[in-house]
């Protein structure tokens, strides 16, 4: 009866499998099978039962795979895959390393059910596996999460001891002066540090990167500088602008909690240079922990079970750890 209660008090972790013909399933198979999931989570899957079987078929995974349809319903077993099928998906759609329609709309389907059982309270917290932005474009389809919700939406990126929050991210450059303003940074700096206190971090020290070299030149003066100065009125821990060409490392090395990058290149760079293997993605901005993570559909090694699960296991942990106000795992 004990071992039952404190498996209720795990948060629950919906995980959406990704695209099917990509390496989505059969890395979230192999993350499955470490039997870490457990530790830190009720795990439940959304997707299809067929394309889990053949991803564990694939990745020689011995789990079988049980469709659900409430946490009620799961197995307390990490031999056995939970999994929610909102929709049928037919396994004759599968065409590894392909953009498929049929994929796309299935992928928005699954991340809407994420959604709307997160917002219900069902779920503690989402992991979205890898998409394939082609084929969701082709099927019309985007899903809800970070994308048709009216909150604003950030990326957050963390390895080890780097962890990078963009206050724009897929934007071309030359666009990105237009975004950097009092008021955007601002509202990152506060987003990011409620967004860190809910995740039980007592300590976070907030380094906010220029745009120019050595942080010197207009957005910085007009914009950043005054943010900064803002923010640190209403008592939350901001400094900078710094050097953008040195605040990344000062951060690994323990001077700052959390950078906040200004566009897109400036932290991904610097993060997949520092540890791209185990990285893991945040959304700031729905009010559930959402988490992904920082590579795509690797169509080449789709349908081959090599494909690397280090990264879906640090989002599902982290989103546990997030969820659970134990902060970052690892």
């Amino acid at each position: 009866m004990e071992a039952a209660r404190k498996d209720k008090d795990k948060p629950a972790v919906g995980i959406m499998i990704g695209d099917p013909c990509g390496i989505g399933p059969e890395v979230v198979a192999k993350a499955w099978a470490t039997g870490l999931l457990h530790r830190a989570c009720r795990p439940v899957l959304v997707g299809s039962a067929r394309v889990m079987a053949e991803a564990a078929r694939i990745s020689g995974v011995q789990c079988d795979v049980r469709v659900v349809r409430g946490l009620e319903d799961c197995a307390e077993d990490s031999s056995v895959m939970n999994l929610m099928e909102p929709i049928k998906f037919d396994a004759a759609d599968i065409r590894y390393g392909q953009d498929v329609e049929a994929s796309g709309r299935a992928c928005g389907a699954w991340l809407d059910h994420l959604d709307a059982l997160a917002r219900d309270g069902t779920f503690a917290a989402t992991v979205m596996g890898p998409i394939s932005s082609e084929a969701m474009h082709i099927a019309g389809t985007r899903g809800t999460i970070a994308t048709n919700k009216p909150e604003r939406a950030y990326l957050l990126l963390r390895s080890g001891a780097l962890t990078i929050a963009h206050l724009c991210d897929h934007v071309p450059l030359r666009e990105v002066t237009t975004i950097i303003s009092k008021e955007a940074v601002l509202a990152l700096v506060r987003t990011l540090d409620r967004a860190m206190a809910s995740w039980g971090l007592h300590q976070r020290r907030i380094a906010v990167a220029g745009f120019n070299p050595h942080a010197h030149g207009e957005e910085e003066d007009r914009e950043i500088s005054p943010a900064i100065a803002a923010a640190r009125v209403e008592g939350i821990s901001a400094d900078g602008p710094f050097s953008p060409d040195t605040v990344f490392r000062h951060c690994i090395e323990g001077r700052h909690d959390v950078v906040v990058a200004m566009y897109h290149d400036q932290g991904h760079i610097a993060m997949k240079t520092w540890g791209f293997s185990g990285n893991s993605v945040v959304f700031l901005g729905p009010p559930y922990v959402h988490t992904t993570v920082a590579h795509g559909v690797a169509y080449e090694l789709a349908g081959t079970g090599q494909a690397d699960e280090t990264m879906i296991l640090n989002a599902i942990l982290n989103a546990a750890h997030l969820a659970a106000g134990k902060g970052f795992y690892g």
